[in-house]
């Protein structure tokens, strides 16, 4: 993870009805300005987040074009999403926060650069630090944020990573539950998993 999640801005730009073939939402759009730049994200939202109905269930989703559009079967980027949505629906309730942060941060083109590396022999991980960056490049000063705004202060997160239940619970906002999302892996991902599990300790 990137270091200090500095000082930032939230701005609501946009708010509509959204349907889906998983359920019926609400799409936000934000932006998170810093002295740094600006982010992006948009959040699907359904029912209500009060507290009186207990922590909901969120799940924290970094933009994959090649895996969330083109079905990608390097990764389980897709199966995942669609799980967290399935998930979020069947408890009627809950927030999809899907982030710009292509390639754990390093941008689609990189992303595509580590992928050539990867063809060579080298590891997820091995790929993005040959390139020049960090295993992992993401803050979540923005979702935490976000969050904020729904009035959120606890709830159970769709993850495997630990880091986002720190980065989160240093927010000030409290993960009740770490909810394992696992999808059954193929031969394509298998590698990817292991990587996952072993250097970025990922859990499952």
């Amino acid at each position: 993870m990137a270091g200090p999640q500095t000082e930032l801005q939230l701005r609501k730009v946009a708010e509509a009805d959204f349907p889906t073939r998983f359920g019926r939402f609400r799409i936000f759009g934000f932006e998170g300005v810093r002295p740094a730049g600006t982010e992006e994200a948009v959040v699907l939202k359904l029912g209500g987040l009060e507290p009186n109905f207990g922590p909901p269930l969120v799940r924290i989703h970094s933009q994959c074009l090649t895996g969330d559009v083109f079905h990608s079967l390097r990764c389980d980027c897709r199966s995942q999403l669609e799980l967290a949505l399935d998930q979020i629906v069947a408890e009627t309730r809950g927030l999809l926060i899907y982030e710009h942060q292509e390639g754990r941060g390093i941008g689609l083109l990189n992303k595509l650069r580590a992928y050539e590396l990867q063809d060579e022999g080298l590891d997820t991980v091995q790929a993005n630090e040959q390139l020049g960056f960090e295993a992992d490049l993401r803050d979540y000063a923005l979702p935490a944020a976000i969050l904020r705004y729904f009035g959120v202060t606890s709830l159970r997160l769709l993850s495997n990573n630990p880091e986002k239940v720190a980065a989160l619970e240093n927010a000030g906002i409290r993960v009740v539950e770490r909810a394992p999302i696992v999808v059954p892996p193929l031969e394509t991902t298998a590698e990817y998993l292991r990587t996952k599990r072993e250097k970025l300790g990922h859990l499952y």
